[in-house]
């Protein structure tokens, strides 16, 4: 009971900070980009020991923040780590909590036992609900690699409020974060995933929610970058190229720059939302009626049905306390929703369906 009210208290000082985030006109001002790793703790090694992931993700990293502080020079640029050395992942996300960052960039080099995974993805705060797949169980692989630097901490169950990143019952915090910030951190993963391809790492791995300790303990729109394998021999002389490395971080700098556009215009022309078409293009359905849909995300504010985030499926919201659910398809017919699943997770991997009836929402076993 006492981590459940931990829990719930770090998800409302959480919807605190979205309020202040949406009340300031300025824009995207200040940015934090986290090298992974760094000091005792390598990340993943190369197979002939001569190369670590800690040193390729600094070098992206400084690249990436020097393009930033020179397009950018009113923008605040701060690194988690400059050097090698050793950060904690409680470190990494107070720095940025701290700078009252609008954005967190962290960057990784993923890793498998196999040779043959290659290619980018990128990652954003949640929990894979489909834990009959095989991919589910790589995911929770990666997840348990890229928490176990607590592990490497004294005391981290004191720390880390007695997450175990060994533990699948630890992830039951993540659940409660779903995520002040998820339509936000989404639209910059997708400009992120579109922004690599055609680059230097040429596999799209696609877009995932993951239940990461530093994107969950990030007040701000937050994603996790790997970029690519160094398990992979292709991948790995990618990365051991500087002229690629710097493509990387141009091509995450372009990224970037979109999406601080975008977010900058967002604030400029926000006004009350335009309640005639937002009831021509939301699919209305009674609070006592029942039906089954494909759950996408869950947001703290209202999104116009018509945001391209989308993607021009039908939409249906439902407020869940101080929170919104959105739901895409919705149907009476179980077996449309199943249909239009696949298609659905092409853009929301990690989508599921649920089934609605009056004012309680379900997750249906696929």
């Amino acid at each position: 009971m006492n981590i459940l009210k931990r829990a719930i208290c770090i998800f409302l000082v959480g919807l605190l900070s979205v309020c202040s985030l949406f009340a300031d006109a300025n824009g995207l001002r200040v940015v934090v980009i986290d090298a992974g790793h760094g000091g005792k703790d390598p990340g993943a090694v190369s197979a002939d020991k001569k190369t670590y992931e800690k040193t390729i993700v600094l070098d992206i990293a400084t690249d990436l923040a020097d393009r930033i502080r020179k397009e950018y020079p009113d923008v605040k640029v701060i690194m988690t780590r400059t050097d090698d050395r050793y950060i904690t992942l409680n470190g990494r996300a107070e720095k940025a909590n701290k700078a009252n960052a609008d954005l967190f960039i962290s960057i990784h080099i993923n890793a498998s036992a196999k040779n043959s995974p290659n290619g980018y993805s990128v990652h954003i705060l949640g929990q894979s609900s489909d834990t009959n797949k095989d991919l589910f169980a790589y995911n929770m692989d990666v997840c348990k690699r890229e928490n176990s630097v607590i592990m490497l901490e004294d005391d981290y169950t004191t720390k880390y409020q007695g997450f175990d990143p060994s533990d699948p019952e630890s992830f039951i915090f993540m659940t409660l974060m779903q995520n002040s910030y998820l339509e936000q951190s989404m639209k910059f993963a997708q400009v992120i995933s579109s922004s690599l391809k055609g680059g230097p790492i040429k596999a799209d791995r696609g877009i995932w929610q993951n239940p990461y300790y530093v994107l969950w303990k990030t007040s701000m729109p937050a994603v996790l970058v790997e970029l690519g394998f160094i398990s992979n021999p292709s991948d790995l002389s990618t990365l051991r190229r500087k002229a690629d490395r710097e493509e990387l971080g141009r091509r995450l700098f372009n990224a970037f720059k979109e999406y601080k556009k975008s977010f900058d215009e967002s604030l400029k022309s926000e006004k009350a939302p335009d309640t005639e078409s937002e009831v021509k293009q939301e699919i209305k359905f009674s609070t006592d009626s029942s039906f089954y849909a494909v759950q996408v995300l869950v947001s703290s504010r209202k999104i116009n049905a018509d945001d391209p985030i989308f993607k021009g499926h039908e939409v249906c919201q439902r407020p869940v306390g101080s929170l919104y659910k959105y739901m895409l398809c919705p149907s009476e017919e179980l077996g449309k929703a199943r249909e239009r699943l696949a298609e659905i997770r092409k853009s929301f991997p990690d989508a599921f369906i649920v089934h609605v009836e009056g004012e309680n929402i379900s997750p249906i076993k696929n």
